[in-house]
């Protein structure tokens, strides 16, 4: 066979192996993926997943050039054991109506896959966005709450205590703050698991973007996001009782209150460059993977 015909090849041979399996993924959870916007993703609780299903895609597709160009060595019996595995959470969560087992369940489904088709090397390479994927299951609702009460009594006593420091007319009772004439509820999504998780997802793909190879640096990154994300919801939090207290209830509970989130993402974001670059003070970032720099 000529150099021509190898390279007219290969592309047909590289879909010719993975059609079919996206094919089968695409038909066991686009089901999911419709219950998922029907349901859970129209909440702000849950608003984060169609960003995360996004994201992941990206990372992968980011992987793409190196998943072509990687050699195959599939690795049949752990690939079989992930897939039956993958199999035996969706057929449980698909019958018994339990989103959070059957979201679960296309993360070994897709990883089984991976090894069965091209082997180790490749679920390396997509191991981030598949780890990443964990971000998308929709936490048990009992676990929710457990978590989210004494969370959102945290946020609230520490925008209490900030407002207090400024010298506004503030109280607190439970998570109901009291400023002047209002009284504004710390929902559970203002300060609540739900938004921490989407916060430490936000933190894993700028440690992902950053690739910093000091494995301490990243460590510590990772655990100082939780606090960091708590910091930002206290933000959101103030900003929303500020405005309401000077522009009434009306700005507070309207377009201010979707744009929240916003302040959110934001004052975490800056949060974690602030942090990460003060961890750099200490620790070097290193150098970037040797396949990092050969990648265009």
């Amino acid at each position: 066979m000529s150099g021509r015909e190898a390279t007219i090849g290969a592309p047909a041979a590289f879909w010719r192996d993975w059609a079919p399996a996206v094919a089968g993924l695409a038909a066991m959870f686009i089901p999911t993926y419709w219950e998922l916007a029907r349901t859970l993703w129209p909440h702000d609780e849950q608003g984060h997943g169609p960003i995360i299903l996004a994201v992941s895609l990206w990372l992968i597709w980011k992987e793409w050039p190196a998943i072509r160009e990687a050699r195959s060595e599939p690795a049949l019996g752990s690939g079989g054991f992930l897939i039956f595995a993958g199999l035996l959470l969706y057929f449980v969560g698909r019958s018994q109506s339990i989103l959070t087992v059957e979201v679960a369940a296309q993360i070994p489904m897709i990883a089984g896959t991976v090894l069965i088709i091209r082997g180790w090397k490749v679920l390396r390479l997509v191991w981030s966005p598949l780890f990443f994927m964990l971000f998308m299951i929709p936490l048990p609702g009992v676990f929710v709450q457990m978590v989210t009460i004494p969370l959102k009594s945290a946020v609230s006593y520490a925008a209490e205590n900030i407002l207090w420091q400024f010298n506004y007319p503030i109280a607190r009772t439970g998570v109901i703050l009291n400023i002047g004439q209002y009284q504004l509820l710390v929902a559970d999504a203002c300060a609540g698991l739900n938004s921490m998780f989407t916060l430490e997802a936000l933190g894993l793909l700028y440690m992902n973007l950053m690739q910093h190879t000091n494995v301490t640096r990243n460590v510590l990154l990772a655990i100082l996001i939780i606090p960091i994300s708590f910091c930002a919801n206290v933000i959101r939090v103030i900003v929303l009782v500020l405005v309401t207290y000077h522009f009434g209830d009306a700005a507070g509970q309207g377009f201010v209150h979707g744009f929240a989130g916003m302040v959110l993402f934001m004052a975490a974001l800056i949060l974690m460059l602030a942090v990460d670059s003060f961890l750099g003070l200490f620790l070097p970032a290193g150098n970037p993977p040797a396949d990092a720099k050969a990648r265009p």
